[in-house]
């Protein structure tokens, strides 16, 4: 079985033998790979009529939990975008009935961003879809073989996420 990754690192190998093409045999699959989940992810979120953006934000809002609130500081750590970036983002979902903005009652001068029941059928549609898409992507491994690439590339991962 062969990809395009291996003519790519084949002819990479003619032009310089010097190097170790190792890495790009890992990195260029796991690139093309992103370009392809990155497709899937769209099509699966414009199919359940959310955006990526809008995906991100209500994904926040869903794993916290009931009541599916957030500060808008704690929003911004989950979705590492820029506070005004985060005051448009809130805006547009509340345009749209899928957040609410409530008083914080810990904090007079706060808000919190609450989830509605539009929101949540919206993310919980679109994350089904891209569960579905990424399960596709894997079919052709065994569940075996999934758990370990999983623990492969968090043994990856791990030292970027070390704060």
């Amino acid at each position: 079985m062969r990809d395009e990754v291996d003519e790519l690192t084949e002819a990479w190998a003619r032009e310089r033998p010097d190097l170790d093409l190792a890495p790009v045999e890992v990195f260029s699959r796991i690139s093309r790979l992103g370009r392809h989940l990155d497709l899937a992810r769209r099509e699966a979120f414009t199919a359940s009529g959310v955006e990526p953006w809008e995906f991100d934000v209500l994904a926040a809002l869903r794993r916290a939990g009931a009541p599916y609130e957030l500060s808008p500081g704690r929003l911004l750590r989950a979705t590492l975008v820029t506070s005004g970036t985060m005051t448009n983002r809130v805006d547009r979902l509340a345009e749209r009935g899928f957040v609410e903005r409530h008083p914080d009652p810990a904090d007079r001068r706060g808000v919190l961003v609450r989830l509605t029941g539009e929101g949540r059928t919206a993310v919980d549609a679109a994350f089904t879809a891209l569960v579905d898409a990424e399960r596709s992507f894997l079919s052709d491994l065994p569940a075996g073989e999934q758990q370990e690439l999983a623990r492969l590339l968090r043994r990856l991962l791990v030292p970027f996420s070390q704060d």
